[in-house]
């Protein structure tokens, strides 16, 4: 099995609150993450939209997988930590939604630090889209990865 479907199955199985959420990993590679969220009632607001909780716990778990993409090889030997989150809310969804998440740096560069370092810091910067393509949220997420041990 490829390490970034491995990554993908172990997020999924180790990530209860997203599992109960509804959200799906749709794909971990080194360059980003991908996840998706179907619109239904147990995630909507009071105005029939996304529920913006729901929406970041989406776009929390798409940088999850950017990250753990970028940390590939290296994960099961590394302690991350969403340290940090800023979303702003751009429009109502009223849709399933999408979020593709894209790390701040390339993976060798963060692998290095992570080498040298013995610990790293990048964003994963996350596109909330709608069925139609609309950006409905922007969210950053600050990760903080130790090595174990």
């Amino acid at each position: 099995m490829e390490i970034f479907e491995m990554i993908k199955q172990h997020m999924a199985a180790s990530v209860p609150f997203a599992n109960y959420t509804g959200v799906k990993l749709e794909e971990v590679s080194a360059e980003r993450g991908v996840a998706t969220l179907a619109k239904r009632g147990e995630v909507e607001n009071h105005i029939q939209t996304m529920h913006a909780g729901a929406m970041f716990t989406l776009g929390e778990a798409a940088s999850g997988a950017a990250m753990g993409g970028v940390m590939a090889d290296q994960l099961l030997a590394a302690r991350p930590v969403a340290a940090n989150a800023s979303i702003k809310y751009v429009k109502t969804a009223k849709t399933d939604i999408t979020a593709i998440a894209t790390a701040s740096i390339p993976a060798e560069e963060a692998l290095k630090a992570f080498h040298a370092d013995g610990k790293v810091v990048f964003d994963v910067n996350v596109d909330l889209r709608d069925a139609d393509e609309n950006t409905c949220a922007e969210m950053t997420v600050a990760w903080h990865i130790k090595k174990t041990g």
